[in-house]
């Protein structure tokens, strides 16, 4: 694993750290959604920079980058690819949402988390 790949790793799990914490003691369900996509982000970098040997500069380049690289990775669950779009949109709403509708709920939040913590794990164990 190159050091890059590592780093990449590491700001995965802090975030994914931040996120449950931000859930669990805080109660911060916007906050922490926000902070489980990071973790998915920077889990799938290691993964493209793994892979393709450079970070992708976009959001959107990640998520489409990612699901090419996947779909040829057996080990890698379709779910990441769907967690990434969905987990962006409520970044979205944690970022720039206003008004009663625009709250992430709690079991959105967890769901997130969970999902988040299988994909760090995986790409972990891909890049091992």
């Amino acid at each position: 694993m190159t050091p890059e790949t590592a780093d990449y790793l590491g700001k995965a799990r802090e975030s994914l750290g931040k996120a449950r914490y931000l859930l669990d003691l805080a109660r911060y369900s916007d906050e922490a959604a926000r902070a489980a996509y990071l973790a998915g982000f920077h889990a799938a970098q290691a993964l493209i920079f793994a892979r393709i040997g450079r970070a992708v500069k976009s959001h959107s380049g990640l998520r489409t980058t990612f699901a090419r690289l996947a779909k040829d990775e057996p080990r890698i669950d379709r779910e990441f690819t769907r967690f990434l779009a969905r987990a962006y949109k409520l970044k979205e709403i944690a970022d720039y949402g206003v008004g009663p509708q625009s709250a992430v709920s709690t079991s959105e939040a967890q769901e997130m988390i969970e999902i988040a913590g299988r994909f760090v794990d995986r790409v972990a164990e891909i890049l091992a």
